[in-house]
Formats: structure tokens, sequence, C-alpha cells
């Protein structure tokens, strides 16, 4: 304050010997010359003010970044890490289910899965014609026995499961579920590749993403590190396995292999009419761009000699 305070005073003492000798006898071209020279300070002042003004601002930025990448880390950790996309063979426009995916997906299913999840909202029959002939179903369908009744007496009694018969629970319900599995619960897989976000492929990493915990992370006695799953830690041990199951067409049983197919029969059992849906979209499209091509035309036709008509004005009369 005491340096602006003199540059002040001395700018006015030379603004008095710019004029004339004034009290400091000054002559007016050295007064200008030491004007010049006080005015140095302050534009280095200034620039000074204005490189850590934007030191700050750049400052603020990169703050700002940091900060942003850290709620990215904190929700990566809490939601699990994101799954990579895959190319499935169905997801185009023009393409259709795997059947013999399906099939062997169904497999790895009743051989692996079952054990501990339930299908309640699939039944046999809609298996014929996708995965297993009419008569390959009704076999399956009758080595399950299912609780039916009551009968003319009153009783409940047990029968070979049938056609209109849904795939059966592992549990009678859901506390026996819970207590069988030390309290977690294993949700039903009828419809869990569109209630998952990235269905199928969270589902392929889930139930091959599972690796050893990190340096400083401990896991609780029953539960499992996988980084896909919300918080990492999920009470589903690793259940696929190179050999884990066998399939009546000979394909090797490799882990990556009974993934892509049981995640090809769960995403078929939760968009059972994908393939009829594209057909008729399809169709529609076709018929459309049909009926937007005939009224184009007809159009045109319609209102071409309209257009093209020329009119006279008999402006004498």
């Amino acid at each position: 304050m005491a340096g602006r305070g003199g540059v002040a005073l001395m700018r006015s003492f030379l603004v008095s010997g710019m004029t004339s000798a004034g009290p400091l006898g000054l002559t007016p071209k050295l007064a200008q010359q030491v004007a010049s020279m006080s005015s140095v300070p302050a534009a280095a002042e200034a620039t000074a003010s204005k490189t850590s003004q934007y030191m700050a601002a750049g400052g603020g930025v990169l703050a700002g970044l940091f900060g942003a990448s850290c709620i990215a880390s904190a929700n990566e950790v809490g939601d699990g890490m994101h799954s990579p996309e895959y190319p499935w063979p169905h997801n185009g426009i023009f393409d259709s289910y795997d059947h013999a995916s399906i099939r062997r997906g169904h497999q790895v299913y009743t051989q692996v899965c079952a054990a501990c999840h339930s299908m309640q909202y699939l039944h046999w029959r809609q298996l014929v014609g996708v995965a297993y002939t009419e008569e390959e179903a009704k076999a399956l369908a009758a080595e399950t026995e299912v609780v039916d009744g009551p009968d003319d007496e009153g009783e409940m009694y047990t029968r070979p499961g049938r056609l209109a018969d849904k795939l059966p629970n592992p549990y009678a319900n859901e506390q026996a579920a819970r207590y069988a599995n030390g309290g977690a619960y294993p949700p039903d897989l009828t419809l869990i590749a569109g209630a998952r976000h990235n269905g199928q492929n969270y589902i392929f990493q889930l139930l091959t993403g599972y690796r050893e915990p990190p340096a400083g992370i401990s896991m609780r006695e029953g539960l499992y590190y996988n980084p896909y799953f919300p918080g990492g830690a999920i009470a589903m041990p690793k259940m696929l396995a190179d050999g884990g199951a066998e399939y009546d067409d000979g394909t090797p049983a490799s882990e990556s292999q009974q993934a892509k197919d049981v995640v090809t029969f769960l995403t078929w059992s939760c968009y059972p009419y994908q393939d009829e849906m594209r057909i008729m979209g399809i169709k529609a499209v076709f018929v459309l761009s049909l009926m937007m091509a005939f009224a184009s035309y007809s159009k045109r036709l319609r209102w071409a000699p309209l257009k093209s008509q020329r009119i006279v004005m008999d402006v004498v009369n």
C-alpha cells in the first residue's frame, strides 16, 4: 500500500513537472521519461494479477475433474464394474436365436443352476419347437414330480409332470430358500435377462468374472469376490468350470461355452417372441414402404396437371 501511494504521489509531481518546471524543477521531457519508467511496475502488477486468476481457474477445473473421477470410482465399487459389450448372434435386426445354443443352455440350467434357482414363469410346452421336440419335452417333464390334487378323498398327491406344468421349483417357499443358502435368496431366472442392467452381458460377466480379492480386501465366510456384482461380495460360489456340464450334441463344455449357452437360454426365456416380433416388424416396414410409394405416385399423378397448368389473365377486357 505504501508503494502504491508513493507511485501516485510521484505521478502527481510528474504531471506538474510536465506542464512547467514545477517544484521539482524538471523539464517536460525529463518528466515524461520518469513517468514512463514509473508505469512499468503497474503493468507488471496487472500481468501478475491476470496470471494468478488463470492459475486459480485451472486449479478449479482440475479439482472438479478429480472429484468427478472419485465419484465414478465410488459408483463402480457400489454398483459393480461395467460389463463389456459382446457380439451376441441374436442382437441384429435380421438375426434370430441360435436354437442349438438354447437347447444347450437349458441343459446347463438343469445340471448347474436348477439346484438353487427357479424358473416359475416357464412351462415345458414353451420348449417344444424351440429346444426340443414334443416327445423330448414330454419325456423331460415326466422325469419331474408335481404335487397335484386334491383327489376324491381330499388328499394331495404327486404325479409325473406334463407339458402344461411349470419348470420345478427347487424350494417350497422363500424362507426355505434363504435357510438353505445362508440367508441369501436365489432370484428366479425366467426374466433375469431383462431385470438387470445390460442384461445378457452382465450375466455372462457375472458367471465368468470371479477373481481373488485384491490386497487389503477380505471376504466374509460364505461370500466370494466378483467385481461385476454390486458391492463385490456375492453369496453364490463360482459354478461354471470346464467340463462342468454334459452336452448331448458333443459340444466341448468349456466355461465360456456354458456361460454363452445359458445366457442365450435366459435371454430367450425373457424375450421368447423376439424372432416373431422382428419378422412382423420387417413385414410391416415392407408394406408401409409400398403404401408410401403408392401414395407418393398417386399424389404426383393427381396434382401434376394442376401444378403444371398455365393461367392467362385477360387484362384488356
